[in-house]
């Protein structure tokens, strides 16, 4: 029986020292696509920035200035651009941006632009009317696939599609913590400067304002949302990274009371062949 009892101990530290060599290899590759992840954030915050400020100014200093992008409206339907990650394995990291997710959505006329896997998996199996899936790889979406889905928004929230474009993403706060978050992109909402005249803007604009202020929108909320994905990108490396690194220190753990119970169960098994040598010596 107790060597029955060791050899299962046995297979068990085998097990778990093969289950430690996966997990601290993911961890060292979250941790590498995390480097790069963080630089992509870093990258991508001053272009959309510069588009803010554009249409920052050219909605203070233009007189007499509308747009239907500045306009609010009864909010019959709303479209949400939700995104999540491709793989699990990232502890709570899709599981809390989908809840939030879930939770505006439920009981709403919207429609949803799914990126990632395990977004686009989520909201098919809630019978969610889904307006594309052509952005089911997050880690495979680049700058061009994210102008060319704000095109799609603009136009969709131009023809009176829907009411309403947010975007539910994680953001990266630091390699420990990951927050899920909403921004709203559609109708847009800019900061009013004070009305000074003198340091009025004086750049003008071909062939008018309104005509740049229509064109950039695209190239805004393209902006905002690459910079979305890639905090949110960076967030799943972020949160796989702990994970595994978590993973790992559970199964050396592991590894250390299994040993404590093998070398146990083999001083037993010594000290019983002893007892047994010395009680046949005597007979």
């Amino acid at each position: 029986m107790a060597g029955v009892s060791m050899k299962d101990i046995k297979l068990r530290i085998k097990s778990m020292e093969s289950t430690k060599q996966i997990t601290k290899a993911m961890e060292m590759v979250a941790s590498s696509k995390l480097r790069r992840a963080q630089a992509r954030v870093q990258n991508s915050r001053p272009y959309f920035r510069t588009l803010y400020d554009t249409l920052n100014t050219i909605a203070n200093n233009t007189e007499n200035f509308a747009s239907p992008y500045l306009e609010a409206r009864e909010v019959r339907k709303t479209c949400y651009v939700v995104i999540g990650g491709d793989r699990g394995l990232a502890g709570g990291y899709n599981a809390n941006v989908l809840k939030m997710a879930w939770e505006r959505m439920e009981g709403t006329s919207c429609c949803v632009v799914p990126i990632g896997k395990k977004s686009l998996e989520f909201f098919q199996r809630r019978g969610s009317e889904i307006l594309t899936d052509l952005y089911a790889e997050a880690g495979d979406d680049h700058v061009g696939d994210c102008f060319s889905m704000a095109k799609m928004l603009a136009a969709g929230y131009s023809s009176g599609e829907f009411d309403e474009v947010h975007v539910i993403y994680t953001e990266f706060v630091s390699m420990l913590a990951q927050t899920p978050a909403s921004l709203k992109l559609l109708p847009l909402e800019y900061t009013p400067m004070p009305g000074d005249t003198e340091s009025a803007c004086e750049t003008l604009y071909e062939p008018d304002s309104e005509s740049v202020f229509e064109a950039i929108i695209p190239e805004y909320l393209g902006g905002v949302i690459y910079g979305a994905l890639c905090e949110a990108v960076a967030s799943e490396q972020g949160a796989r990274r702990t994970a595994m690194e978590a993973a790992t220190s559970n199964a050396e753990d592991m590894i250390a009371s299994l040993s404590l119970k093998y070398n146990r169960a083999r001083q037993g098994a010594i000290t019983q062949e002893i007892t047994e040598i010395v009680a046949g010596a005597e007979t």
